[in-house]
Parts: structure tokens; C-alpha cells; sequence
């Protein structure tokens, strides 16, 4: 089965748009969401019902958990803070009871699906550092576990000098983010894994980052800042 893995689309249209062109090019058969659907970009709602419409399975974010029910809105950076209580705003109850519905994680075909970690998920932990990534593999049984939240792809294999996906090893992936990078790398980030091959590719596309930085610059409640950080991917 060929499957696309999506991640932190921050309300970002734009780039979500984009990302589900490249899916569609790539004819995979499901499609999976890390969480992160909202926050950030000026596009909540729609970005919502594309990800309600399109994949197969999706799991919570911290910002979704924010948005959805305030849960720790006060953990997250000012600007984030401020988007999460502007995206509240722009969703029907319909939207964020959807949003607070989503689970934890999720197992499918031989693989987890996270957004932060394992062990923990809602104590939403940046995996960084090697020591950090090789304790998560106790905490799940599938031969690969695929995560967001830190924005920066990366492969993190259960032995040191794997650099990437191939059989004979369990692995961390990280799938980057859809609509706030974070590499310093501008392009929209995903994954694409065939099950059968245990085939891993990650995706960078262009975007029309224009049209997204200007959505925010026409929002008075988002700063300007989550606008020019999207030029950088930072």
C-alpha cells in the first residue's frame, strides 16, 4: 500500500492545497494527517474540511488541542497563542468538536502514526537529539513510527549510521511540516511510503506563500511575523 503522511498544515490553504496536488499526482492509496491541522496561518476552516475530506486517518495536534479546547493554550509561543484563540474564532462547533475528537495515535499496515512521541503523546516533546529519539522506540511495536511537531524533517533509525529507510531496521520519521517549515526551507514538506517496499521518500514542493502571508498581514489578530517567517522557513 502506498501511503502519503501529512503534518503540522497550520491553517495554511495555500500549502495544503499544494501538498494534496503532489498526493494526487503520486496516486497513493491513503492518506494520513500527524495533527497540527490549525494555528499559526489564516486558513482554519477551510484547511479543516480538506483534511476531514481527504484522509484516512488523523491524529491530534497540540495546536488542535488548543484551538479545540483551549488545552495548554498558555505553553505555546505568543504568536502561536494569539493564532490558536483567532482560529477558535473562525470554526464552527461542528469543526472543533472534530478537532477534540481526534485520538492520540493511530496503527495501520505496520505503522504508527504521532504527532509529538510515542511514550507520550500529549506531553507533545520535540524529539532533537539521538539519545532522545532511541527512547521512543519502546513505545511502539511497528516496525516505523512517523511524528511532525518539531517542523524539520529527519530519519532516526533504532541504530546509529542508518541514515534511511530501508528494511532490516525500525525507525522515527519525521514527515516535516505542510505549512510552516521550519528547516529553513520554504517548500512544503511531507512523506511518501510504499508498505510493501518499505519505500520512504520525503516531498518538498513550491507554494504560493504570497497568497498565504497575505491572508495573515489582512488579519489584524495575527501577527505580522508568522507572514515574513514563511519566506524563510523558520
Amino acid at each position: 500500500m502506498r501511503i502519503a503522511i501529512l503534518s503540522d498544515i497550520h491553517s495554511n490553504l495555500e500549502a495544503l492545497q499544494r501538498a494534496l496536488d503532489g498526493i494526487d499526482a503520486a496516486k497513493v492509496d491513503a492518506v494520513y494527517c500527524l495533527g497540527d491541522v490549525v494555528g499559526y496561518n489564516a486558513d482554519p476552516a477551510a484547511c479543516v474540511e480538506l483534511i476531514r475530506d481527504r484522509c484516512d486517518g488523523v491524529v491530534c495536534g497540540n495546536h488542535d488541542a488548543a484551538v479545540a479546547k483551549e488545552e495548554a493554550i498558555g505553553e505555546l509561543p505568543a504568536d502561536g497563542q494569539d493564532a490558536a484563540r483567532h482560529n477558535r474564532q473562525c470554526l464552527s462547533d461542528d469543526q472543533l468538536s472534530y478537532l477534540a475528537s481526534l485520538p492520540d495515535t493511530l496503527t495501520v499496515e505496520n505503522c504508527t502514526f504521532v504527532h509529538a512521541t510515542p511514550d507520550t503523546p500529549r506531553a507533545w516533546k520535540r524529539l532533537t537529539t539521538y539519545p532522545a529519539a532511541q527512547s521512543q522506540f519502546d513505545h511502539f511495536d511497528t516496525d516505523i513510527c512517523f511524528i511532525g511537531h518539531t517542523h524539520v524533517p529527519a530519519v532516526m533509525a533504532d541504530r546509529l549510521g542508518v541514515l534511511q529507510v530501508r528494511r532490516g531496521h525500525r525507525y522515527l520519521v519525521n514527515v516535516g511540516s505542510v505549512g510552516q517549515p521550519r528547516d529553513q526551507n520554504p517548500k512544503v514538506s511531507f512523506g511518501l511510503f510504499d508498505t510493501d517496499s518499505f519505500e520512504y521518500h520525503n516531498v518538498r514542493m513550491t507554494y504560493d506563500i504570497d497568497g498565504a502571508a497575505q491572508k495573515i498581514r489582512d488579519t489584524d489578530a495575527l501577527p505580522n511575523r508568522l507572514a515574513t517567517r514563511l519566506y524563510d522557513g523558520l
